[in-house]
C-alpha cells in the first residue's frame, strides 16, 4: 500500500463493497463536521444553525467509514460532518488520549502508539495498519501532523542556507516545508541569525512534522497576512469562497482571523480569487485547499503558500458563505461535482474567530500552561455565538501537543455586531485549572486600530512593544470592581449566617447594618463601605456611592450584576479583607525577590532538548544554555549574566515544570 501523499487530505478511497484494503489516492484537503454526538454534551457541542445553513442530502452516497489521523478539536469537528452525512468514523489517538472526547464521540478508536507525536500521530505505519484493521474506505488529516507529509528528503545544511539567504537578501523566513500553525518558523536578518533559525526550524520540524526540509524565503516586512479559500473538484470546477484576513499572529502563528477582510476592496477581492483558483487548477487540485498571500499598504499581494487541506480558520469562511467545508470535501473525494457556481457563493454578515489557547499571555504573548481543566463552560448559550473544541471539564492539556483549547466564533450582520458578540463570548467563557489568553484576545478585538482595520503581521508587537501587561483598569472601573467584590464577599457573610430548618441553632446571629471591608488590588488597598437592602447593596468607595443589583447565584462561576444602570460581567482576582485583616497586613514581610542573573529557570513546561554547557565553562551573557521544546516550539535558553557554570540540574530527555532550575552560576 502505498504511504500518505503531499496534498491535504490525503483520503482514502475503496470500493464500497470491496473486502481488500483501501488504495490511497492524493485528495488534497483535509475534513470536518458539526453535529452533536455525545447525548449528555449535546447542549456543549451544538452551534447555532445560523452560523452554517449548509444542507445534507441524504440521496448523496459517499463513505460508509472514514478513518481521522489526527486529535481534539479538528477531528471531533470531521466527526459532526460525518454523523451528519451518515458515515461511520474512527478515531486514532495516542495512549494518553485515550479518553479523549473525538476518541468518546468516534464509533471505533485504535490506539496508535505513545504520547510523542513522532510514535502516534505520525507513526505512519501504525495509522496505515488501523485503515486496514477497521477498513476505513477514506481518511482526513486534519490539519497538521500528516496532513502535507512528503516522503523524507535531505535537507540544506546550515552553510547552504546562509548561502541561499545571501543570495536573496535579508531579512528571510525560514520555515518548514510540511509546516503549519507556525512551527518551524524563524525570520532571520543576517548569517548568524540564519543558522540558528535552521536549527530550531528543522528540529521543529521534524518533532511536528515528521518533516526536516526547509524553505527560505524574501520575508516582507509590516504586511498583512490574506487568504484565499477554494475549493475543486475533480472535472475541472474551482471556486474561491472569498477571503479571511489573518494579520493577528504571534510567533508567526495566528490568533484572531477574520472574514471579510476590512482591507480588500471587490476588484482586489476577485483578483486574489481568480489567481488562486489558477494556481489550483494548474495543478489539477481538488477538494478544499487555501492560498496565502502578503498585501502591503498599496493592495499590492504576493504568492506566500498553498495550504492543502482544512485551515484551523475555516469556521469563519463557513459563516459567511452558509457552506460545509467539510461536507464539500468528502463529496469531491467521491467523485460529485460541486454544487455551486462563482456567482452564488455569498458574503453574508461577519465572522470573528479567537484561538483561545492555554498558555500565558503575560509571557511572551503566550508560553504554554499545562494542567487539568478544573472548571470549563463554553459560551454556547449566546445568539451567534459557535466553539469548536476537543475538550469538557476534567481533561488535560499536556505538553506534548498543541495547546489550544478551542476556536470560538461569532457571527454578526455586520463588523460591529461580530465584534459585540465575540466581547460577550469571551466575557461569559469560563476556563479553570489552567493559564489561559482570553484577557489578550479581549484587548486585541477592543484596541481602536484593530476597531478601525489598521493592522498587520506586527500589531502584538507594536500595540505592546514591552508585552503584554492586561486591562489598564480606569477609575470607574476600580470603582465598580471594588464595589462587586465587596458586595460579593457580603453575600457570602449572609448566606453562612442563616442555618435554615436547624434546631440546633435556635437563634441567627444578628445581621451587620454596614461592613467595614479593604479592598486590595496589586499593592493599592482601598477602604469600602458596603450595606444591603435585599439583593440591592449600596457601597461607598473612595468617596462615591454605588448600587450593585445582581440575583447572586454563588453557585455559579459567572455573575452578572448592575451598577448605576451599567450591566457588567467580572472574572477578576481581587483580595477582600475585614478591616482586622487589613491592619494586620501592614506587618506581612514582603518576600525578597530572587537574584535571576546568576540562575536559570525554566520559563515554562517542557523537554530538555539540549544542554550546551557543563559545570567549569565560562559563559557569556545571553549565551545558549539550553534548550526547551514546550508544545512543540523550540525556546533558547540564555545566561543572565557572564561568569562560571557552577551546577548544571538537567539533560537532554528531561521533562521539566515552570520555574525548574535548569543551572546555576557562580
Amino acid at each position: 500500500m502505498a504511504g500518505l501523499c503531499s496534498g491535504a487530505m490525503a483520503l482514502v478511497a475503496a470500493g464500497r463493497r470491496s473486502r481488500q484494503p483501501p488504495q490511497l489516492f492524493v485528495q488534497s484537503a483535509a475534513l470536518w463536521s458539526l453535529k452533536p454526538i455525545l447525548h449528555q454534551s449535546r447542549q456543549r457541542l451544538r452551534f447555532s444553525r445560523s452560523l452554517c445553513s449548509a444542507k445534507y442530502d441524504p440521496n448523496e452516497k459517499t463513505f460508509d467509514k472514514l478513518l481521522i489521523a489526527n486529535r481534539g478539536e479538528i477531528a471531533c469537528r470531521v466527526i459532526k460532518t460525518c454523523k451528519k452525512m451518515g458515515i461511520k468514523t474512527v478515531a486514532i489517538h495516542s495512549d494518553v488520549d485515550a479518553n479523549s472526547v473525538h476518541v468518546k464521540m468516534a464509533d471505533e478508536a485504535v490506539c496508535v502508539g505513545p504520547a510523542p507525536t513522532s510514535k502516534s500521530y505520525l507513526n505512519m505505519d501504525a495509522i496505515m495498519e488501523a485503515i486496514k484493521k477497521t477498513r476505513a474506505q477514506a481518511v482526513h488529516p486534519g490539519y497538521g501532523f500528516l496532513s502535507e507529509n512528503k516522503e523524507f528528503a535531505k535537507c540544506l545544511d546550515a552553510d547552504e542556507a546562509v548561502r541561499i539567504a545571501r543570495e536573496i537578501g535579508y531579512p528571510v523566513m525560514i520555515k518548514a516545508s510540511a509546516g503549519g500553525g507556525g512551527k518551524g518558523m524563524r525570520i532571520a536578518w543576517d548569517d548568524e541569525e540564519t543558522r540558528d533559525g535552521f536549527r530550531f526550524s528543522s528540529q521543529e520540524a521534524a518533532s511536528s512534522f515528521g518533516d526536516d526540509r526547509l524553505l527560505i524565503e524574501k520575508f516582507i516586512d509590516n504586511p498583512r497576512h490574506v487568504e484565499i479559500q477554494v475549493l475543486c473538484d475533480k472535472k475541472g470546477n474551482a471556486l474561491w469562497l472569498n477571503e479571511r484576513e489573518c494579520s493577528i499572529q504571534r510567533r508567526n502563528q495566528k490568533v484572531v482571523e477574520e472574514a471579510p477582510s476590512t482591507f480588500l476592496d471587490p476588484e482586489t477581492r476577485r483578483a486574489m480569487g481568480e489567481q488562486a483558483v489558477a494556481l489550483a487548477r494548474a495543478v489539477k487540485y481538488s477538494s478544499a485547499g487555501t492560498v496565502e498571500f502578503l498585501v502591503d499598504s498599496k493592495k499590492n499581494f504576493y504568492f506566500l503558500e498553498m495550504n492543502t487541506r482544512l485551515q484551523v480558520e475555516h469556521p469563519v469562511t463557513e459563516c459567511i458563505t452558509g457552506l460545509d467545508l467539510v461536507q464539500e470535501m468528502i463529496r469531491v473525494a467521491k467523485g460529485y461535482p460541486l454544487r455551486h457556481k462563482q456567482a452564488d457563493i455569498p458574503i453574508n454578515g461577519w465572522a470573528i474567530e479567537c484561538r483561545v489557547y492555554a498558555e500565558d499571555p503575560y509571557k511572551s504573548f503566550g508560553l504554554p500552561s499545562i494542567g487539568k481543566l478544573s472548571q470549563y463552560e463554553e459560551p454556547l448559550h449566546l445568539p451567534g455565538v459557535r466553539v469548536d473544541s476537543g475538550i469538557q471539564p476534567g481533561s488535560d492539556i499536556s505538553i506534548y501537543y498543541d495547546p489550544m483549547i478551542s476556536k470560538l466564533i461569532s457571527y454578526g450582520s455586520n463588523r460591529t455586531e461580530a465584534l459585540q458578540r465575540m466581547e460577550a463570548a469571551l466575557d461569559n467563557y469560563v476556563i479553570r485549572g489552567v493559564t489561559h489568553n482570553i484577557a489578550l484576545l479581549r484587548e486585541v478585538i477592543n484596541h481602536k486600530r484593530f476597531v478601525e482595520g489598521d493592522i498587520n503581521t506586527k500589531f502584538l508587537s507594536d500595540v505592546y512593544p514591552e508585552g503584554f501587561k492586561g486591562h489598564k483598569l480606569t477609575k470607574t472601573e476600580k470603582q465598580q470592581l471594588m464595589a462587586i467584590a465587596s458586595s460579593l464577599y457580603v453575600s457570602f457573610q449572609l448566606r453562612a449566617q442563616r442555618f435554615e430548618e436547624n434546631s440546633r441553632i435556635p437563634v441567627q446571629k444578628p445581621q451587620m447594618a454596614n461592613w467595614d471591608l479593604s479592598i486590595k488590588m496589586g499593592d493599592e488597598i482601598h477602604s469600602v463601605i458596603a450595606s444591603n437592602s435585599g439583593s440591592t447593596f449600596c457601597v461607598e468607595v473612595d468617596g462615591s456611592k454605588l448600587n450593585v443589583t445582581s440575583e447572586w447565584n454563588l453557585a455559579s462561576p459567572l455573575l452578572s450584576v448592575n451598577i448605576d444602570g451599567t450591566q457588567r460581567i467580572v472574572q477578576y482576582k481581587v483580595h477582600v479583607l475585614t478591616e482586622l485583616a487589613a491592619e494586620l497586613n501592614k506587618y506581612m514581610l514582603e518576600k525578597i525577590a530572587e537574584d535571576t542573573s546568576s540562575i536559570l529557570r525554566s520559563p515554562m513546561p517542557g523537554v530538555v532538548v539540549a544542554v550546551s554547557v557543563k559545570p567549569g565553562d565560562m559563559v557569556s551573557e545571553g549565551q545558549e544554555i539550553c534548550v526547551i521544546e514546550a508544545m512543540k516550539m523550540q525556546n533558547s535558553m540564555g545566561a543572565g549574566k557572564t561568569g562560571k557554570v557552577k551546577s548544571v540540574h538537567c539533560k537532554a530527555g528531561d521533562t521539566v515544570g515552570e520555574g525548574d532550575l535548569l543551572v546555576e552560576l557562580e
